[in-house]
């Protein structure tokens, strides 16, 4: 019959233990007689890495323009909106520099050319936990290198490269939208929209939303200083990140959602704060109030690319307009003769990456029906 034999612990000593076969273990020590005899702990370096995402905000730069664009009753955004898909996909970049995924191409001769026309590479390969991050990270790893505004023209599906069609991120809003349900900010419901059924996302947690208001008009409207700011909110780059929204949602067209609290007077010093925020951080080095925040060492390269992404998000007018038109362009063949099967005509629905757009097209394909 055999016996139940004692694990060994770490180090020597006294006790002994019976094996069932009658002989005797060696001698076994429960506790280190000097300090010096301590067991040591191995550990893994990406554990360190962990512990430094744990800093990271709980909500992306894409999940905040959304929450600030979406209805909070509704769950959906303005129909009248053209600008938020494009602004999304450059949240998407500089949220990969913040984390420290790509940089700039340390190349002396990229001084030569555009900000948004640098390119940019990766950094790092190791995943963020995020879907689309990771998504277009992937993507970044396995291409040439290409500029900031390149990526993001790419990613929003604004080619005629045939070859590179594949770089686009669909149904951004969407995914970005079921994210936050999984993280209990957002609920899922049953809209009817003429004749389509579609899924709308009401907000079910208004804390998480308010807090980024309050975020966005304390930022616009007081005196909160870079340093002050970053130690209050206990996150690596948080005034930076901040600013960073705050331009994306006005260049979504979403910012003032977030400011209907103040007076007219208020917010027009908060639209001028952004067109200054927008001025100084989309140069590099930033300039301004942007030559005020303490941009870590190493770091430089990364927020390079956020300033690119500012810089883009300051011709974004010109850009969503030929957008539209193309779209026009697709749908009409600059024709009146509308000849499109209405099959045809939702399948390129399906593919569209916004309400609003699905809504805008729809006008055109009854206008175009009817000339």
């Amino acid at each position: 019959m055999s016996g139940v034999t004692r694990r060994r612990v770490a180090g020597g000593g006294t006790s002994s233990t019976t094996e069932g076969n009658g002989t005797t273990s060696a001698d076994i020590s429960y506790a280190p007689s000097t300090p010096s005899e301590e067991r040591k702990i191995a550990y893994d370096p990406k554990d360190l890495e962990d512990d430094k995402d744990r800093k990271e905000p709980k909500l992306t730069l894409m999940e905040e323009v959304l929450l600030l664009g979406l209805k909070d009753r509704q769950g959906y955004l303005s129909f009248w909106n053209d600008n938020i898909s494009y602004a999304l996909r450059g949240c998407i970049v500089m949220e990969l520099a913040f984390r420290g995924r790509i940089a700039m191409v340390k190349d002396s001769n990229r001084r030569k050319f555009e900000l948004s026309d640098r390119h940019i590479e990766v950094i790092s390969e190791r995943l963020t936990g995020e879907v689309l991050l990771d998504e277009a990270l992937k993507m970044m790893k396995i291409s040439e290198p290409m500029s900031v505004a390149s990526w993001i023209d790419l990613m929003s599906g604004e080619t005629w490269n045939v070859m590179k069609i594949g770089y686009q991120l669909k149904q951004v809003r969407e995914r970005l939208a079921k994210g936050l349900v999984d993280k209990g900010i957002l609920r899922t419901e049953k809209r009817n929209f003429l004749l389509f059924d579609m899924a709308t996302h009401p907000i079910a947690d208004m804390a998480v939303k308010d807090e980024i208001i309050k975020r966005v008009c304390t930022t616009l409207v007081s005196r909160t200083t870079p340093a002050s700011f970053d130690s209050q909110s206990g996150l690596r780059n948080g005034y930076l990140r901040t600013v960073a929204m705050i331009c994306s949602a006005y260049a979504a067209n979403v910012l003032e959602n977030s400011l209907f609290s103040l007076s007219y007077d208020m917010r027009e010093k908060a639209f001028a704060k952004v067109d200054e925020y927008l001025a100084d951080f989309s140069t590099w080095p930033f300039t301004g109030t942007g030559s005020k925040v303490n941009v870590h060492s190493g770091t430089e390269l990364s927020m390079e690319v956020v300033s690119a992404v500012l810089n883009v998000f300051t011709k974004m007018d010109s850009i969503v307009s030929v957008m539209f038109i193309s779209i026009v362009a697709v749908l009409t063949n600059d024709t009146c003769s509308f000849e499109l099967p209405i099959t045809n005509l939702f399948h390129f629905l399906d593919s569209i990456d916004s309400f609003e757009t699905v809504h805008n097209v729809i006008r055109v394909y009854l206008v175009q029906r009817d000339c």
